[in-house]
């Protein structure tokens, strides 16, 4: 599965740094949506390359995004994280309102990065950014 996140974003940048520690089967991989990968995916799936909004999740040709791609990602932890889960019940467009509404403001109440974040050695393996989705998706 692979996260697709606004790279200079700094609450998505901390989300993936949330999914990184929580994530022990290494089941996700990640791309910002600026790079080649996430651009790519993106227009593939039509999905607005040009302010992107959203935490997008790739999983076996489906996307997810928004409320769902969050609720995917952190039940997929197991444990107390299944508890999450419960949010399901609440209507998509209540779940959806919240979620557009913290993404439209992310910059001014958590800030921005110059540029997307450059990974670390040990987790540079997990990040597509230079790999195009044709690359990936016919491996």
């Amino acid at each position: 599965m692979v996260i697709l996140f606004d790279g200079v974003c700094n609450l998505c940048n901390s989300f993936v740094q949330f999914v990184l520690k929580r994530d022990k089967k290494q089941t996700f991989q990640f791309a910002s949506l600026q790079s080649t990968y996430g651009t790519a995916l993106s227009t593939h799936f039509n999905l607005p390359t040009t302010r992107p909004e959203t935490i997008v999740l790739y999983d076996k040709q489906k996307i997810l995004t928004e409320s769902d791609a969050v609720i995917k990602i952190v039940t997929s932890f197991g444990g107390i994280w299944k508890g999450i889960f419960v949010f399901i019940i609440i209507p998509r467009f209540i779940r959806n309102g919240f979620y557009r509404m913290v993404a439209k403001n992310r910059y001014k109440l958590f800030g921005k990065r110059d540029r997307c974040m450059v990974p670390t050695e040990d987790i540079k393996g997990r990040f597509l950014d230079n790999v195009s989705f044709e690359q990936s998706h016919n491996s």
